[in-house]
C-alpha cells in the first residue's frame, strides 16, 4: 500500500543543540535504511520549513504506524497521512 505522509518537526526551542543533532543523525540513518529497504520510496523537503512530504510503500496501516512511530523525531512531529492508490491513467507499472 502506498501512503503520502506529511511530517512537520517542531523541536522544543530549549532542546540542547547537541541533543537535537544526535536525534537528527539517528533519524537520518533510520530513514536511509528504510529507503534502501524500499519502504520509504520518496522523500522531499518542503522548502522554507522543517517539514517533508514522503511516499511510503508498506504492507498495511499497521506497518506504516510501526515505521512512523519509531522515527526518532516522532515525539516532536505533526503527521498527516493519506492513503494512495494507482490512477487508471498512470503509465507507471510500479504505482500500486
Amino acid at each position: 500500500m502506498l501512503f503520502q505522509v506529511e511530517m512537520t518537526v517542531k523541536l522544543p526551542p530549549d532542546m540542547p543543540a547537541e541533543r537535537a543533532a544526535e536525534i537528527k543523525a539517528t533519524e537520518k540513518a533510520y530513514a536511509q535504511d528504510l529507503q534502501h529497504a524500499g519502504k520509504w520510496r520518496h522523500l522531499w523537503r518542503v522548502a522554507g520549513s522543517y517539514a517533508n512530504v514522503s511516499i511510503f510503500d508498506v504492507e498495511d496501516n499497521a506497518e506504516l504506524q510501526e515505521i512512523v512511530s519509531n522515527l526518532p523525531l516522532f515525539p516532536w512531529m505533526e503527521i498527516r497521512v493519506k492513503p494512495l492508490c494507482r490512477h487508471p491513467s498512470s503509465i507507471r507499472d510500479d504505482d500500486s
